[in-house]
């Protein structure tokens, strides 16, 4: 079974130094049939204005995961941790019993484009952690690369939670398929480009969830950048 969420279904709010889409439900924006697709709680992306960002503001029980697509994000946090994110690179937070962070762009002049995750985790109360990571690109070219996994294997970051995220970078007229337990579930995010699964055509910011399922196919005519989430 295959559940499309088309980019322009997302929640969006613009507060000037903020543009952000909500795939589900966060903030002010709520809707009943997208709070959240198995542990998989939120999915923000976000354009953060020169020079701008959120303030110290607190986290407990949630598996947070950044990824910077264009520009830089400072991160600073109340177990001492001050580190930038470059485009690329992902970053592994588990707010466990209750952290503070704050997260900026330091650039004067151009903005930061960023998705943030955040997945419920396996326990509450764990013990708080950061980490971050810049994965080389060859490793996900037309094929899939590991990003995070609850046992950190092929030296992917740690998400206390009985999740996989991948990342795969398409070039045009590719296909590449992604296979599935079907006692699992994926959900499949389009970063940019497009890709087309079963006959439907997934642009940027388009998402579907899958159960049932035990073999994926994507194809693109133009290139793509996708995010795999294989989740119990």
């Amino acid at each position: 079974m295959l559940t499309v969420r088309k980019s322009e279904e997302r929640g969006q709010a613009n507060y000037g130094w903020l543009d952000t889409r909500h795939t589900f439900s966060f903030a002010d924006f709520y809707d009943p049939q997208f709070t959240q697709f198995r542990s998989l709680r939120v999915m923000n992306e976000d354009w953060v204005a020169p020079g701008k960002g959120f303030g110290t503001h607190p986290h407990r029980d949630m598996e947070i995961v950044t990824y910077v697509l264009d520009g830089e994000l400072e991160h600073r946090d109340s177990m001492g941790n001050g580190e930038i994110l470059k485009a690329g690179e992902f970053q592994s937070m588990s707010a466990g019993s209750g952290i503070t962070h704050s997260e900026f762009n330091p650039s004067a002049d151009q903005a930061v484009h960023l998705y943030q995750i955040w997945l419920l985790p396996k326990e509450k109360s764990l013990q708080p952690r950061y980490d971050q990571k810049a994965f080389d690109p060859a490793g996900r070219q037309n094929q899939w690369q590991l990003v995070a996994s609850p046992t950190k294997e092929s030296e992917s970051l740690l998400i206390q939670q009985d999740a996989r995220i991948y990342l795969g970078d398409l070039s045009p007229n590719t296909t590449l398929s992604f296979s599935l337990n079907r006692q699992r579930h994926a959900w499949i995010q389009v970063l940019r480009g497009s890709v087309t699964m079963d006959g439907s055509i997934l642009q940027a910011g388009d998402g579907v969830a899958v159960s049932d399922r035990d073999d994926l196919e994507l194809v693109t005519e133009l290139g793509a950048e996708t995010m795999v989430f294989d989740l119990a």
